[in-house]
């Protein structure tokens, strides 16, 4: 048998080594994990704007409530909706504010509910990424108790 060279020992020691494994690793690794981030932000921003559509239906269904006919009601309504999404910054593409006020016209003594569902269709573009294409509608309703004891006027 003969005794290995320096100069082949050096050769087999490095080509079994793993220099530019952590490269590739990285390479294979980053993009999922970068489109995982991308999509949980997507997500928590959509979670977010459907709570402040929540918010935004609580205010108008509390303004309703208070009013004694079904037309200052509504029109409370409607106000408060458009105030409270353009307060938390949400630009509606298209929306829509349907309000039950069934409630008022319970006799007084009686416990009577306005419910109010406000439909708000945003761009993706704005929630996520500039040229994101589409849209998401987000629907929230909310019900807010008329007191009871409270005068109310049979107008409509």
């Amino acid at each position: 048998m003969r005794p290995v060279s320096r100069v082949m020992r050096r050769l087999i020691g490095t080509r079994g080594g793993d220099e530019g494994s952590v490269a590739i690793e990285a390479a294979i690794v980053i993009p999922p994990l970068i489109m995982f981030v991308c999509l949980a932000i997507a997500g928590g921003r959509i979670v977010t704007s459907g709570s402040k559509i929540d918010a935004a239906a609580e205010d108008a269904a509390r303004e309703a409530s208070i009013h004694r006919t079904a037309s200052s009601a509504q029109a409370a309504a409607h106000a408060a909706a458009a105030e409270s999404l353009d307060d938390q910054g949400i630009a509606c593409a298209s929306s829509s504010v349907a309000i039950d006020t069934s409630g008022l016209s319970v006799p007084v003594g009686q416990v009577g509910t306005v419910t109010v569902t406000v439909t708000c269709t945003v761009n993706l573009s704005d929630l996520l990424l500039p040229g994101v294409p589409g849209a998401k509608s987000l629907t929230s309703t909310a019900t807010s108790v008329v007191d009871q004891y409270r005068e109310r006027s049979d107008a409509r």
